[in-house]
């Protein structure tokens, strides 16, 4: 048996790997609770369940929770089969620093509430990783310009699918990158920079254009360097990009 958020993608998925036996289940928010009561059930007769979802791993702001907790309390048990993970993907593209993160999933649909939680989710030291609907996400953006307006934010969009694209830039610059009406469907996840690190990085954008508008790159970046406690060959690109023509 296979318990599916949507058995129409389900089928599709199917029918590529030549696989018509299995017995399709419907799952998702909806009617998790009598499916999970029905997949009990089957589990306790000798079946095995496999639990898939449209995009990404199940259970991570994807319906299957309840499933899994009634599996544990039954005794049942729960193997995972690691599968596209839209958190680990965007984080192993990402330019911003990602060693440390928090997982946000979805933030509110209502837009005070949205913005509640976006000022302190800008507090975080650590990269933010969240999900938004494509009709919500110029919306995201435009209060994160306004709340964090030179923190770094990257966007995903339909990763690992044909229309799969990356910007990463200020909340403004990134809006603008978006502003076409195609390129606001589909799936979107966004890594936004870590508060300590952004504080960092301005500190030394501005240290440098000081520093490169006066002494030659590589003097720039060795001077900056011991004054910043920072890698000098990071300090020298940001030198190269600021000195004069």
């Amino acid at each position: 048996m296979i318990a599916a958020e949507d058995t129409r993608r389900t089928q599709v998925l199917l029918a590529e790997i030549g696989a018509h036996q299995a017995e399709l289940v419907a799952l998702h928010t909806h009617n998790e609770e009598s499916a999970s009561r029905r997949i009990v059930g089957a589990l306790h007769g000798g079946m095995d369940v496999a639990l898939v979802s449209d995009a990404g791993t199940p259970l991570l702001s994807d319906p299957g929770f309840d499933l899994v907790r009634r599996c544990w309390q039954e005794a049942i048990a729960v193997v995972p089969i690691p599968g596209a993970s839209a958190v680990l993907a965007a984080l192993s593209v990402c330019p911003l620093p990602c060693g440390r993160f928090h997982f946000e999933g979805f933030l509110p649909a209502k837009a005070g509430q949205r913005r509640t939680r976006l000022k302190a989710l800008a507090g975080f030291a650590d990269a933010v990783v969240f999900f938004e609907a494509p009709h919500r996400v110029a919306a995201c953006l435009a209060d994160l310009e306004t709340l964090a307006p030179h923190r770094r934010i990257m966007v995903g969009r339909e990763m690992t699918k044909r229309h799969e694209s990356y910007y990463c830039d200020t909340p403004g610059a990134v809006a603008r990158m978006l502003e076409s009406g195609s390129q606001l469907r589909g799936e979107f996840v966004l890594v936004l920079e870590g508060s300590d690190q952004a504080a960092v990085d301005i500190g030394a954008e501005r240290a440098m254009a000081i520093l490169a508008a006066e002494l030659p790159p590589a003097q720039a970046a060795r001077i900056g360097a011991a004054l910043l406690g920072m890698d000098k060959s990071t300090l020298y690109e940001l030198a190269i990009r600021r000195a004069k023509p």
